[in-house]
């Protein structure tokens, strides 16, 4: 299955808890929380684009997998860092966030990110 593909965000659990512990300032926090997030995805064979736009601000993230890239990560921080596929499953480790981002099925991702013992879970449904 292809990953490629535009998705809207449709549930999330423990955002906040989540964007404390990286240090996103509360303002940015309540202003974020009832945003659907758009998250649009081109796979082209070991190469990906991810964008992410949530309101007026705007992601964008290249990589090969198991290439070392620059990603931007939800704070703004750019880090080196490797993508890796284990089988419908992107998984990177950022900063002390580890994010795995799962193509459950052909319109559904869930995008799960954990630091210290927070589990930010985000549910998306493909759009178009």
């Amino acid at each position: 299955m292809s990953f490629s593909g535009k998705y809207q965000l449709e549930s999330q659990e423990n955002f906040e808890p989540f964007m404390k512990a990286i240090g996103l300032p509360d303002e940015l926090i309540q202003k974020g929380k009832d945003i659907k997030s758009v998250s649009e995805i081109e796979e082209n064979g070991d190469d990906f684009k991810v964008t992410v736009t949530t309101g007026s601000k705007v992601l964008v993230n290249s990589f090969t997998l198991g290439k070392e890239a620059e990603l931007e990560t939800l704070t703004g921080e750019k880090v080196k860092s490797v993508v890796r596929r284990e089988g419908n499953k992107l998984k990177v480790s950022l900063k002390g966030i580890d994010s795995v981002t799962e193509l459950v099925d052909a319109n559904t991702i869930v995008n799960t990110m954990t630091v210290g013992g927070i589990v930010y879970k985000r549910t998306s449904k493909r759009i178009n």
